[in-house]
């Protein structure tokens, strides 16, 4: 699929949505979908990151089925889970319930020792404007780095927290102090390696976001934030980046072990309302041994090191 303008795969079409992140899946509806067709979904995951799938009038059980062909699905244990079904998180928001922790680049839940896989949204209500969601491809953003800058964070690992979530919780009521305490024994800060290697393509991750990562182990804090600083920027740039543009009925799939995303809050007061299925991850894994550059062909946006006395190596906004 990589490379073409479309592939047809059985009856399901892949239509790439731009160079380097995001695909969209025509062809197939997910009430029925079927077993080829899932292999061709899944593969088109792996290759794009980002499925786009449109007119989806499904209900909830086959949100959640589908989800369920990934694996298992998980419990926030923050977010506002349906009572019935504590799969699925509810993100209502309206003039009445303003949106909050969205605006943020991130990838969903690294603050577990094993962050989910994937996640999935189907919208209901969309805002007449605003309400898109930015997402960022961290294999891109890790193959736009030079080599002495990979060569730099190779082996290195980064503490991940429920920071944000913390302000949810009344330090001043025993009761929820004691809550707090209980899920921070739940959730001990894992140190995740800063360069990922996906545990299916076994592409390289920069695997780091301005929501749940603290610290780099082994630095000075202020070495920490300025590293940390740089590294969180890659997702701002916009060759690595999807803009989805939500329609009723839309679902919208993405890879959580290499993808990063963001929602404006754009849309307030109007009302954006979505349901929310997250598949359930695995083990982070680095790279093992001493650095070697990735195994990889070459991409057009892969940027070269620069000679040692050459000219220096354009900036982002710079590139052809």
């Amino acid at each position: 699929m990589s490379g073409a303008l479309a592939a047809v795969e059985g009856a399901v079409e892949v239509v790439p949505l731009n160079g380097h992140i995001g695909a969209e899946i025509r062809g197939l509806h997910l009430s029925r979908i079927t077993p080829g067709q899932f292999a061709a979904v899944r593969a088109a995951l792996l290759e794009h990151e980002v499925i786009v799938l449109r007119g989806q009038d499904i209900t909830l059980e086959d949100q959640m089925a589908f989800g369920r062909m990934f694996g298992p699905l998980s419990v926030h244990p923050f977010s506002p889970n349906r009572a019935d079904k504590p799969e699925v998180i509810v993100l209502d928001y309206s003039a009445d319930n303003p949106p909050s922790r969205t605006d943020c680049w991130h990838a969903d839940e690294t603050f577990r020792a094993e962050p989910p896989m994937g996640t999935i949204l189907r919208a209901h209500i969309v805002p007449k404007v605003g309400g898109d969601t930015v997402f960022a491809s961290m294999t891109a953003a890790y193959r736009g780095l030079s080599e002495r800058m990979k060569a730099y964070i190779h082996g290195l690992e980064a503490v991940h927290d429920f920071k944000p979530f913390r302000s949810l919780f009344d330090m001043s009521d025993p009761a929820q102090r004691a809550r707090l305490r209980e899920i921070e024994d739940r959730f001990p800060n894992p140190r995740h390696p800063i360069v990922r290697v996906h545990p299916e393509t076994g592409r390289r991750i920069l695997n780091v976001n301005p929501q749940f990562t603290t610290h780099i182990v082994g630095l000075k804090e202020e070495e920490s934030a300025a590293i940390l600083r740089f590294l969180f920027d890659q997702a701002k740039v916009p060759e690595y980046q999807l803009r989805v543009r939500w329609e009723k009925d839309m679902v919208v799939m993405w890879d959580n072990r290499s993808v990063q995303h963001y929602a404006p809050h754009d849309y307030y007061p109007q009302r954006r309302s979505m349901d929310r299925v997250t598949v359930a991850g695995g083990p982070v894994t680095g790279v093992s041994g001493p650095y070697t550059p990735e195994d990889v062909t070459p991409k057009p946006w892969h940027r070269p090191e620069a000679a040692e006395h050459g000219p220096r190596t354009p900036r982002a906004f710079e590139r052809g």
